[in-house]
Order: C-alpha cells, then sequence, then structure tokens
C-alpha cells in the first residue's frame, strides 16, 4: 500500500484528540521567564540578548507609532521560530506547515494594521490605492489592482510559510528514503545522499528562521504604511 508524503502534514491525533493544540502550546513552555535578579544565567542573557537585538532590528524602519507593536512583533518571531524548529525533530508535527494557522495568524494581524490605518489616517491609507499622477483612464483599474493587492497580502503571508516549509520537509522525505533505499545496492551512493541530507538538514534550519523573520519583517512593512 503506497502512503502519500503528504500524509506527514496531517494533524495527528491521539485517543480522538488533535495534538495540534499541544505542538502550538509547547513553545511557551520551553522558554524560561526573566527573572528581577541583578545576574541571570547563560540561556537567561542569551534569550534576553536575542529579544533585544531582534527588537531594535525590526523597529528601525517603523515610526514611533509602531513601537507599542515591539511585544507583539518579538513574540510573534520567538514564536514561529519555535514551531519551525521544532518542526525538524523526529516525530514531531509542525504545525506552520498548515495553511489554517498561518492564515489564521496573518489575517487578524494584517486586519489591524489596516483598521489602525483607517482610524488614525484615512487619507494617506486610501491614498495607498491610486498613486499620484496616475493618468485618468488608469484611475479605475488601478484602484481594483490596488485593492486586490492589499486584500491578497494575508494569503501572501500564509501561502509564503506554508509553502517553504513544506517544500522543506518533502525534500528531507524524499532524500532520506532514497539513502535508505540505496544503502544496500549501492553504498557509495547511499553515503553521497545521506552526506545532502545532512546539508539540506542544515539549510532547513536555516529557512525555519528566516521564513519567520520574513513573515514579521512583511507584517511590520504593512504596519509601517499606517502609522
Amino acid at each position: 500500500m503506497t502512503v502519500s508524503l503528504f500524509d506527514q502534514f496531517m494533524s495527528p491525533t491521539y485517543l480522538g484528540i488533535p495534538l495540534a493544540a499541544l505542538a502550538i502550546s509547547l513553545p511557551w513552555l520551553m522558554f524560561p521567564a526573566p527573572s528581577s535578579r541583578w545576574l541571570n544565567n547563560r540561556l537567561l542573557s542569551l534569550q534576553g540578548w536575542f529579544i533585544n537585538r531582534f527588537t531594535q532590528q525590526l523597529l528601525l524602519p517603523l515610526n514611533l507609532g509602531g513601537h507599542k507593536w515591539a511585544t507583539l512583533l518579538a513574540s510573534l518571531m520567538i514564536f514561529l521560530v519555535s514551531l519551525n524548529l521544532l518542526g525538524l525533530l523526529p516525530y514531531t508535527f509542525t504545525p506552520t506547515t498548515q495553511l489554517s494557522l498561518n492564515l489564521g495568524i496573518a489575517t487578524p494581524l494584517w486586519l489591524a494594521t489596516v483598521i489602525i490605518g483607517m482610524r488614525n489616517q484615512p487619507t494617506h491609507a486610501l491614498g495607498h490605492l491610486l498613486p499620484e499622477g496616475t493618468p485618468a483612464p488608469l484611475i479605475p483599474v488601478l484602484v481594483v489592482i490596488e485593492t486586490i493587492s492589499l486584500f491578497i497580502r494575508p494569503l501572501a503571508l500564509g501561502v509564503r510559510l506554508t509553502a517553504n516549509l513544506t517544500a522543506g520537509h518533502l525534500l528531507i522525505q524524499l532524500i532520506s528514503t532514497a539513502a535508505f533505499a540505496l544503502s544496500s545496492s549501492m553504498p557509495a551512493v547511499a553515503l553521497l545522499t545521506a552526506t545532502a541530507l545532512v546539508m539540506l538538514t542544515l539549510l532547513e534550519v536555516a529557512v525555519a528562521m528566516i521564513q519567520a523573520y520574513v513573515f514579521v519583517l512583511l507584517l511590520t512593512l504593512y504596519l509601517q504604511e499606517n502609522v
């Protein structure tokens, strides 16, 4: 019986209970809470340094009005990085390979940026739908195109994260299957395939962190247009 390669992306269940909720809540249990002591251990110091550096880098293109989103954006970055990296471990499930979860994260945050823009500066927010100096015959067409591009943003955020992680997991499974199948007939080729698998796994670790950063970075760019 042939099993589909996409079965690995199905949400696992135990006794009829979906384990996606456990996978989503696990990252929050892994990171230690900051303490009020003057001197912390190495893990807390490294965690604090990473959050501070990332927050500073993320807030560079934002106005002062967008700095109040710093806690939310930093938490979202840590959450996505944790889910992406935990999905690379054996016998684990990656919730961010589910388009429904990614759209559930992207859509409310995108909608919040749009509502902020319409509330604080409606003229400037509506001005994005029509570039300055547009010829009169092209005005209806450009308004429709810019409106579609505005509403497609959350879909682009969710699909980008889902597609990159899904493609990486599929490649790892295909190459690992090939290495296992060739181990008995062609050991030399299997060794080369296993070496490629190790390099691909390292690449997927980088992709897991980069895609989380790109997700949050694009969200800050959408926020910058509305603050």
